[in-house]
């Protein structure tokens, strides 16, 4: 049966490839030389903003990195490392940052050709922190009680409570303090001191940049359905597909990235993005434990990642992998279909007597399908789901109100344990947070606030993972797995890599091969 869907959706590829018609035009900016030609990598939805300040949803994050450089990043462990700046531990309540110079002893300068000095990060850091402004990530820096520039290279952070991993929390993109003075719209009009410098956003579904050291020129096309962005590698008009795509539509490109003589090229590598289940705990159906305990144990995971992913993810019990500094062993939620019937009987539910949920998601056909084989798998236990797809804006925009049951989301590039506090605690129900499932429970608020004042890195961790086991008996997510990345792109580009992240960071070496004769 898989192989004859192959086989039908090549020869649907094919025929499609040869229309003219088959998918409107984009027009590309520069085309006259092999340094201005567009290099197009096809996107599932458009960034919706270009400002570090509000930048949550995947795109935009991914993004708002190349344009923008921050003081720290990650390794592929977790751990904070240098970027803009290095740092020194004075106490737990006290951090000195120093700005690195080039291989020319020379700060690094704007897109406006103004320098980078410490008193830019200290703007950067009170816009987050200005309560005006209603930045998404002012919770997890509210305990910042004060900035003092010693000079050009050299800020110091104060902290209200003690934090042994501070530095991880500053990976904000750093902007101009001339421009955050006169309320630039950086929103749509970003000016960072990244590699790429923005050139133009046409409308929301084409955005191009350009790279600094070469003039090389970037476009990003919005190309929501998948079997468009197959048709727009296969004739040539994008240059990268990355993610998104269904098993039938990636064995079809494997197979032609097989044959030498074909124009595209294979890449994946294992993920460590955090795809769940999310639910309202405010509604009357999904804020009840045992619902959501009977959910977690009718989904056949093993079967989703078998038949829907094609194998390309690994089981999810929490936000972060094994591998991760603060993975933990958790208890897992395998498929048991008894236990979930069992305990719906225990809700008073049966084949007679059913329970209606809505479940939200986007538009994407590869996201739709996963939640048409959820609905399916939850009929089993007298659930019928009512699947509601919405455009990206429109979806995400209730997920943030709280306008939901249940849905689904990846949480994208978690390297650090604020996202707890982000995610879980209280205090942080949209727009001051991202607890959009609104938990309320001073158990975990406790746990969260204890985890973050230990001293003691050993304690650090253990107290985290007392954490991630009572979030797990809460359930206020029903974690579902980790999505290898996979990416296809046409032969001629080369040095373009998957990073564990899905993150966009290595068009900062991808390049066209200029064809030999």
């Amino acid at each position: 049966m898989v192989l004859i869907r192959i086989i039908t959706l090549g020869t649907v590829l094919i025929l499609s490839a040869c229309s003219d018609n088959a998918e409107p035009q984009f027009k590309s900016l520069e085309t006259t030389s092999a340094v201005s030609q567009p290099i197009r990598f096809a996107l599932v939805s458009a960034p919706v903003t270009l400002s570090p300040l509000y930048a949550t949803d995947a795109t935009s994050v991914r993004i708002n990195r190349l344009l923008y450089q921050r003081l720290v990043d990650f390794a592929v462990d977790g751990h904070p490392i240098p970027s803009l700046a290095s740092w020194q531990r004075i106490n737990l309540r006290h951090y000195r940052f120093t700005l690195k110079l080039d291989e020319y002893a020379q700060l690094p300068r704007f897109h406006h050709n103004k320098e980078l000095t410490a008193q830019d990060v200290k703007a950067s850091y009170q816009a987050v922190l200005d309560k005006k402004n209603a930045s998404p990530h002012r919770k997890s820096l509210a305990h910042i009680e004060r900035m003092d520039v010693l000079d050009k290279r050299t800020i110091d952070f104060y902290l209200s409570r003690d934090d042994a991993l501070f530095p991880a929390f500053l990976v904000i993109g750093i902007m101009p303090k001339d421009l955050l003075k006169t309320h630039h719209p950086f929103n749509t009009q970003p000016v960072g001191s990244g590699d790429f410098v923005f050139s133009q956003w046409p409308f929301e579904g084409q955005l191009f940049l350009r790279r600094r050291s070469d003039k090389q020129l970037f476009e990003f096309l919005k190309v929501k359905d998948p079997t468009l962005r197959v048709l727009k590698l296969l004739r040539g008009e994008v240059d990268i597909v990355q993610n998104n795509l269904p098993p039938e539509h990636i064995q079809f490109l494997q197979k032609r990235a097989e044959d030498k003589t074909n124009p595209l090229l294979f890449l994946t590598k294992k993920g460590a993005n955090y795809s769940y289940l999310g639910f309202n705990l405010q509604d009357k159906d999904t804020g009840s434990l045992l619902l959501r305990q009977a959910i977690a144990y009718a989904l056949d995971r093993d079967k989703i990642i078998r038949y829907a992913l094609g194998n390309a993810a690994q089981k999810a019990e929490g936000f972060f992998p094994e591998y991760h500094w603060l993975g933990s062993a958790l208890m897992p939620y395998d498929f048991q279909q008894k236990k979930a019937i069992a305990l719906m009987h225990q809700l008073g539910y049966s084949e007679k007597k059913r329970l209606s949920l809505s479940y939200k998601t986007s538009s994407d056909p590869f996201r739709i399908r996963i939640a048409s084989i959820i609905q399916s798998q939850l009929k089993a236990v007298f659930i019928d789901v009512d699947i509601r797809s919405y455009d990206w804006g429109t979806f995400y925009g209730d997920i943030k109100k709280g306008h939901f049951q249940m849905y689904s989301l990846t949480w994208v590039g978690i390297n650090t344990p604020d996202i707890f506090r982000y995610v879980f605690h209280s205090d942080s129900i949209p727009p001051t947070g991202a607890n959009r499932g609104r938990l309320l429970n001073a158990s975990i608020d406790q746990l969260i606030e204890q985890a973050e004042q230990e001293q003691d890195m050993a304690h650090y961790v253990q107290n985290y993972q007392r954490l991630q086991k009572k979030i797990q008996q809460v359930l206020p997510y029903v974690s579902l797995w980790y999505e290898d990345n996979i990416a296809f792109l046409r032969r001629d580009i080369i040095g373009y890599e998957v990073s564990a992240n899905g993150n966009y960071d290595a068009l900062h070496f991808v390049s066209r091969q200029t064809a030999t004769h």
